[in-house]
């Protein structure tokens, strides 16, 4: 299949086959596209949380609703947000520019400047927004990716972020949770898998200027 084909392939999958397991070279393959995904700047003020503890995953279970893909799929990956991004991110991500490029981090001083002064023109609950929207297009990348894989994936915001953040231990990481993506494999039973997908007609959704 190409691409559209394979985005013609995945749904939002309501339920997952709790006996088919993701590969560790599956696993691997979707971690690596994740974080490859577009940032703006590069900066990735955000990480991602593999939850595979079957104890955890009931806990997170309950703070979802009870939906059962939290528990049933192969995998529950969690975005969570940098809690309060400050100037330190950006001098880490300098380092980490300075020591992958192999150039001098004083070469990155304009460069620097520029981003700090990005996130200190940035409040609170703008600094969440903007780190909420970077994760949200990783959480594209990753679902993009997995319908190239064959896997299916999908992205979920029915949970109670506050008790997320509790069970994981989030607050003493510095990091809150935005958004949930359960990774694993369609049960045949699953409905929905034979709806025809619904968008918005070609004409309806694009204007050409």
């Amino acid at each position: 299949m190409n691409i559209i084909e394979k985005l013609e392939w995945r749904y939002g999958v309501k339920k997952y086959d709790p006996t088919k397991k993701l590969t560790e070279e599956q696993l691997n393959k979707l971690i690596a596209a994740t974080r490859l995904s577009a940032s703006a700047y590069g900066l990735q003020p955000y990480k991602i949380l593999v939850i595979e503890n079957p104890a955890v995953r009931e806990k997170l279970r309950a703070a979802s609703y009870n939906q059962p893909q939290v528990t049933d799929a192969s995998h529950l990956i969690v975005f969570a947000r940098i809690a309060d991004l400050q100037e330190s991110h950006v001098d880490a991500y300098m380092q980490n520019i300075a020591a992958t490029r192999n150039i001098d981090q004083s070469m990155l001083n304009d460069f620097a400047g520029i981003l700090k002064g990005a996130v200190n023109n940035l409040d609170a609950n703008a600094a969440a927004v903007w780190s909420s929207k970077q994760a949200y297009i990783a959480l594209g990348t990753l679902l993009t990716a997995a319908a190239a894989e064959g896997i299916d994936a999908g992205g979920m915001e029915g949970f109670n972020a506050a008790q997320y953040d509790e069970i994981l231990g989030l607050k003493e990481k510095g990091l809150a949770t935005v958004v949930i993506a359960p990774v694993g494999f369609r049960a045949v039973d699953d409905h929905v898998q034979h709806a025809k997908k619904v968008r918005k007609p070609l004409e309806e959704f694009v204007e050409m200027i």
